[in-house]
């Protein structure tokens, strides 16, 4: 009987029970074992009696998607698709026409062409509308729909008609598809004369890649605010590499503990490229795990000051295991310590991801009560053993709350609508050319271009078309918010994604300016932060 137990269990995938093992230890893997068999036992009844035939792929997918949802909140199942969005996101590139697209009114509308890509190579533009792919019909297809259609095999041929303001009838291009990089750094540019500025929206492959490159194109500036807002994570050692960037060889940059895997710490494999320079650090709610690691370490070394408003607090490892039809589930065994010791992960309760994502929304809203939270755990940091806060994620060392002084429920409603999006891209339309010949640099466009009232009084009439009415109030509260957007859009459209930030950034984040002034006063301000000894 005993050998047929032991046989059972090694079928099923469990270890064998040693005679040393205490007996609730027994109990529970014998009550595994049981909730395992009785779920078999479902799936043979539904195949055999049920009264209709079963197709049981989403059967199956969804129960193992309820198990997991059971546990913590980021153990997931993806399938086959996911999964290659996935990949294609991480891997730093994929093969199509390079174009950022957006969905508006069920017409595809080209946001920018990736500079040198095989479509800006044939001539599209930013604002053209895609209206048939091959010999399909493009009007009407989801976001998701699209890009099946224009992605593909390297050389392969795709042909495309597309309908320009001011251009009779329909354009017709073919495209030849090839390599189309995705990159995780938004924007690299000056600040004055010796402060570096480099956003990363997530960790992939290329990441570091990009970094080094932004950072020698800027002559590698003595000051650098690395801005990590939004940034969900992504591969750990990309992260491992950057935090390593700036810290000496052997720093520990974070540690991993769980119940069946062996403990280990990951350190910096070589002395960092920046070593001295005066560092500021840009995080939000938004900014998760590989964020966290990045900004962790660099805290708890004393080498830069962490700015914004606290982290995501997603620190739990996931192992990702392959299954056979291209699908995969994330399963966590670990958690992530920062290497002064504290969990990244905030508290949860398993089963509970409502609960946890809108505890999420709490800590934006009341993001001061939150990190002066007189519960969450002290520790010390490394170098000069100044206190930092555990609890879950990273608080900054300098809170900036966001500014929310222009938003009103008019212009939110706008947005929602899709007004606004719709208004750029008619009014660029009719605009690019002449924006293009009146300001011909980002520069002069930055210096010399501000919405004047008549054309946000336009985005507020389509507005009052598209059945949002009119709030004098909030139009007056968001007025400042729509022009230096609207700004930023047209920058974008003419010069890029970097271009859009170099507008935003100074003009709407607090926490920017926040960072270039306690750069531009690090003697006085940054440094007594980090050493408040001296």
């Amino acid at each position: 009987m005993r050998k047929i137990w032991i046989i059972l269990l090694c079928l099923c995938g469990v270890s064998t029970l040693s005679a040393q093992e205490p007996l609730p230890e027994q109990e529970l893997r014998q009550e595994n074992l049981q909730q395992f068999q009785k779920l078999a036992q479902v799936y043979r009844y539904l195949m055999g009696l049920y009264v209709d035939d079963v197709e049981m792929k989403p059967v199956v997918e969804g129960a193992i998607r309820g198990m997991l949802e059971e546990l913590d909140p980021h153990s997931a199942y993806l399938d086959a698709e996911e999964m290659r969005s996935v990949t294609e996101s991480f891997e730093g590139e994929f093969s199509g026409i390079g174009v950022e697209f957006n969905v508006l009114r069920d017409t595809i509308i080209v946001v920018n062409t990736i500079a040198g890509g095989p479509a800006e190579r044939v001539g599209v533009r930013a604002n053209d509308r895609i209206v048939r792919i091959d010999t399909l019909q493009a009007v009407g297809m989801t976001r998701t729909e699209v890009p099946k259609h224009l992605r593909g095999k390297t050389g392969t041929k795709v042909e495309i008609d597309v309908v320009r303001h001011g251009t009779p009838g329909r354009l017709h291009f073919v495209i030849v598809r090839d390599k189309i990089p995705l990159n995780t750094v938004d924007a690299a540019y000056r600040v004055g004369d010796d402060i570096g500025y480099i956003k990363v929206n997530r960790f992939g492959h290329t990441t570091m890649d990009e970094f080094r490159e932004g950072y020698r194109k800027m002559g590698r500036p003595q000051k650098l605010i690395l801005d990590l807002r939004g940034n969900g994570g992504g591969l750990l050692e990309q992260a491992i590499e950057m935090a390593g960037f700036f810290l000496p060889r052997g720093a520990t940059i974070v540690s991993t503990e769980g119940r069946a895997i062996p403990a280990s710490s990951f350190r910096a494999q070589s002395s960092g490229e920046d070593l001295t320079g005066a560092l500021a650090v840009l995080i939000d709610e938004s900014s998760a795990s590989a964020s966290e690691i990045v900004s962790g370490a660099i805290q708890d070394w004393d080498r830069g000051v962490i700015i914004g408003r606290p982290s995501f607090g997603k620190g739990l490892v996931q192992r990702q295991i392959g299954l056979s039809d291209g699908s995969a589930v994330r399963i966590t065994v670990a958690r992530y310590h920062t290497p002064s010791g504290r969990v990244i992960q905030r508290p949860y309760e398993n089963g509970k991801r409502r609960e946890y994502y809108l505890d999420h929304l709490r800590r934006y809203d009341d993001a001061v009560r939150d990190s002066l939270d007189a519960r969450a755990p002290e520790f010390r940091t490394l170098r000069t053993g100044r206190v930092v806060y555990g609890g879950g994620g990273i608080r900054p060392d300098i809170l900036v709350e966001a500014d929310t002084t222009g938003y009103s429920d008019y212009y939110a409603e706008l947005i929602r609508r899709g007004v606004v999006a719709e208004f750029v891209n008619d009014w660029f339309d009719r605009s690019r050319d002449s924006l293009s010949r009146a300001f011909p640099t980002f520069e002069s466009l930055d210096a010399g271009f501000e919405p004047s009232d008549e054309l946000l009084g336009k985005l507020a009439d389509l507005g009052t078309k598209r059945g949002v009415n009119f709030d004098k109030e909030g139009f007056e509260i968001s007025r400042r918010l729509m022009g230096v957007q609207l700004k930023a859009l047209a920058a974008q459209r003419l010069f890029g994604m970097e271009a859009y930030f170099r507008v935003i950034n100074p003009r709407l984040s607090p926490a920017y300016r926040e960072a270039v002034a306690l750069l531009q006063a690090w003697d006085q301000r940054g440094k007594p932060l980090l050493d408040p000894k001296k």
